[in-house]
């Protein structure tokens, strides 16, 4: 619940009010007292919740950094494009507010159901398909007479940029944006039904000197199956555990390029000092080792395995037997 703050000359003049007589103390407590009705209107029913429009908020903010590096590189020129707004509003009031003739595009999201629809401000079109052609980005608008080449080149251009979607969402569910058809006329697009719920993310779209929108339109048949993950508990979960595995990753890999000092021992065996002091040439040092057990294979003077010696491409080998089960049983 929302308290209002009231400054401190509007309690002044509260006070004000009431002591002249203006206001009635009584009155005021009796209105305060009564059942506040408020007005909903079943035609905007709200579905989504606003962790969860922030959610798609974040998402869209993501892809349209995507777009101004995709289109930038495309069309060689200024391109910025920016989260302006993200509403839930019925699919019959986004139809609505489309001009009578604009640039259409729809989009199926596989595995997702349904389709989401692309609408882009004819200038912004235009000044993309003028830049492809060669020319400065002029902005034009003749969407009513579209060539076949026209409708080719611009086709294919937001296909291409369907990628940028797939990445968006990439922390959210794996899909496959798959362009489906591009229309120019609002009237022949019916997706949904006209009261059906649907988020509307629009762009601000600068190439050049051209500026406008781009809406995206996202029925609430497509969001359905992930809404539970449209939430900040899921997002700071995936985020939490996709940064344990890229350390994980990290240390594994660092662990694996380290060089450790492997060597079999061929045998001990313990003497005196004086012993020691009186060796010369030919004495012979008898080993606590039988020729017939394993040797015992040191990695990093730490016993690990049991092996066997011998030659392999005419050089001195071991064959591992087994790990080394010595007063540890991990053999550590």
């Amino acid at each position: 619940m929302v308290e209002e703050v009231l400054s401190q000359n509007e309690i002044d003049a509260l006070l004000s009010a009431i002591s002249s007589g203006e206001m009635d103390a009584d009155e005021l407590k009796k209105e305060d007292q009564e059942k506040k009705v408020r007005v909903y209107d079943f035609k905007r029913a709200l579905r989504f919740s606003k962790d969860q429009i922030r959610s798609i908020s974040r998402i869209h903010e993501n892809y349209a950094r995507l777009l101004t590096t995709f289109f930038s590189a495309k069309l060689r020129t200024y391109v910025n494009i920016s989260v302006a707004s993200v509403d839930q509003i019925p699919y019959e009031e986004f139809i609505r507010s489309v001009p009578k003739m604009t640039i259409l595009n729809t989009y199926s999201l596989k595995p997702l159901e349904g389709r989401i629809v692309m609408e882009i401000n004819p200038n912004i079109a235009y000044a993309m398909l003028d830049r492809t052609l060669g020319g400065q980005g002029v902005s034009f608008n003749k969407v009513e007479n579209l060539t076949e080449i026209e409708t080719l080149l611009m086709s294919q251009l937001f296909e291409k940029a369907s990628t940028k979607l797939q990445e968006a969402w990439a922390s959210i569910v794996d899909i496959d944006p798959v362009m489906e058809d591009f229309e120019v006329n609002p009237q022949f697009l019916q997706m949904v039904s006209p009261n059906e719920t649907v988020v509307v993310v629009s762009l601000n779209t600068a190439i050049g000197e051209a500026s406008g929108m781009i809406n995206i339109c996202i029925p609430h048949i497509v969001l359905e199956p992930i809404i539970s993950k449209l939430s900040v508990h899921y997002w700071m979960q995936t985020a939490g555990k996709k940064r344990n595995d890229e350390a994980y990753e990290k240390i594994t890999r660092n662990i694996q390029q380290a060089t450790v000092e492997v060597k079999p021992i061929l045998g001990e065996s313990t003497i005196t000092i004086e012993q020691f002091l009186k060796l010369g040439k030919k004495d012979i040092i008898r080993l606590d080792q039988s020729i017939e057990s394993p040797l015992i294979l040191e990695v990093n003077d730490e016993p690990k395995f049991l092996v066997q010696p011998g030659t392999y491409k005419n050089r001195m080998s071991v064959q591992i037997l087994d790990t080394f089960k010595g007063g540890n049983e991990d053999g550590e």
